[in-house]
């Protein structure tokens, strides 16, 4: 289990570029992570690539585990531009802070 503080550095210094979390947040490069646990792979009113839109996702720890250490390999074709986090300890960091900042 990760620690929610540390993840949230680690969202500000890698995601917070291209992602917002609060709820009605808006889409940047890449899309409002509000709701994000339990989603089936889409936010409203964000364009994503086929690969995305095919790979039929729900997302929950265990695919943001796999995704988070390497995007592109986890959804090939996809247009996300971040390499991943390679440390175990830094995606269960990040994955804490996510369920915290993305739901009630």
């Amino acid at each position: 289990m990760g620690d929610a503080e540390a993840g949230k550095k680690i969202f500000a210094q890698k995601c917070a570029q291209c992602h917002t979390v609060e709820k009605g947040g808006k889409h940047k490069t890449d899309p409002n992570l509000w709701g994000l646990f339990g989603r089936t792979g889409q936010a409203p009113w964000f364009s994503y690539s086929n690969a995305n839109k095919n790979k039929g996702i729900i997302w929950g720890e265990e695919t943001l585990r796999e995704y988070l250490e390497n995007p592109k390999k986890y959804i090939l074709g996809t247009k996300m531009i971040f390499s991943g986090l390679k440390k175990k300890s830094e995606r269960e960091d990040l994955i804490q802070y996510l369920k915290q900042a993305t739901s009630l």
